[in-house]
């Protein structure tokens, strides 16, 4: 089968479209999927790179977010049947591992996963749609719903907002009822944002986003209850690095900063001042839960959320594709079908 694989950690230099990879075969417990579609997301990126106290076994083909038909069933696998359209959920639950990472992932024609990480796909929901949900949309879903607890009435500001996880968020805090603060890197980026449900964005290549919440919004008032708190109720965060404690200041007293990673840098300044000052909250959200993707399809076949997707790549422009989302020149899913 064609494949791009990993043989050893570094840049995209790494990376070699393989056109006689061979072909997976199930175990007992495991079925085949012709992928047709896999999304790409920042996670392929520290894969490629390396992280720290996580090991893998080379070769490596990268690609978590999986969807396509079953193609092979394993000897005992049971409620499966080849030709039925799935969704993978990356993440072993039963055994451990991740697909992409400890498994082959999708940036191949053929992928092999344990029937257990199956999830049946709607027939209003596209290959591509589906693709794009498990880790994005999954990890938005889980920190602003279950996490976050985000309210009607409350202001949310969301930085990243124009990624995967951002244009998610975007949508699922509108749908709660709050008012939305998006922070983009150009106009055209603002504008789609807009059209997604953002109340207002902020360019933060124009303008510092602290000073401009303070202008629009007024600073946050220690005092609770005062008649004019000001700031927001609630920060996204999930880039870390120099807008860490910039996300502390225009948070009101006990209002919340969301957490689900740090592409931007893991080890920011600190202001612990503010935490105990205004009573804040910081709340660190994690994966997704299974109930979570079931959730989501059906938010997607009911056209309640947009799923966003930049560009479709061909499986020959892989390489490409995550150049351009790690080069941060893209908005929404990066899809390869």
């Amino acid at each position: 089968m064609k494949a791009i694989v990993l043989r050893e950690h570094g840049d995209n230099s790494r990376f070699a479209l393989e056109e006689d990879f061979p072909d997976p075969r199930p175990e007992k417990h495991e079925v085949i999927i012709r992928v047709k579609a896999t999304s790409l997301n920042h996670h392929d990126i520290f894969t490629r790179r390396g992280m720290p106290g996580i090991t893998l076994s080379f070769p490596v083909i990268i690609g978590l977010d999986v969807a396509g038909e079953i193609v092979a069933l394993g000897e005992e696998v049971t409620g499966w049947t080849i030709g039925d359209r799935v969704l993978v959920d990356p993440i072993d639950r039963v055994d451990g591992g991740l697909i992409g990472e400890t498994r082959h992932g999708g940036l191949a024609e053929l992928c092999r996963v344990p029937a257990h990480q199956l999830i049946a796909l709607p027939d209003a929901v596209s290959f591509a749609e589906a693709a794009a949900l498990p880790v994005a949309y999954g990890t938005a879903y889980r920190m602003l719903k279950h996490i976050g607890r985000i309210q009607a009435g409350e202001r949310v500001l969301i930085l990243g907002a124009s990624g995967g996880v951002g244009v998610c968020c975007v949508q699922l805090a509108k749908l709660a009822g709050a008012e939305v603060i998006a922070c983009a890197g150009d106009a055209e980026k603002a504008e789609r944002l807009r059209q997604l449900g953002a109340d207002d964005v902020i360019l933060y290549r124009d303008e510092d986003f602290m000073k401009a919440i303070y202008a629009r919004y007024g600073k946050p008032h220690r005092l609770k209850g005062a008649a004019q708190p000001g700031g927001v109720n609630v920060v996204v965060n999930f880039t870390g690095g120099d807008t860490w404690v910039k996300s502390l200041r225009v948070l009101r007293p006990r209002g919340r900063l969301l957490t689900c990673g740090a592409t931007a840098g893991f080890a920011p300044t600190e202001d612990i001042r503010f935490i105990w000052s205004y009573e804040l909250q910081i709340l660190g959200s994690n994966i997704w839960d299974r109930e979570d993707l079931h959730d989501l399809l059906q938010l997607v076949a009911e056209r309640k959320l947009q799923v966003v997707v930049d560009r479709q790549w061909p499986l020959a422009r892989g390489i490409d594709a995550l150049a351009a989302l790690e080069a941060r020149q893209v908005f929404g899913k990066v899809v390869i079908a």
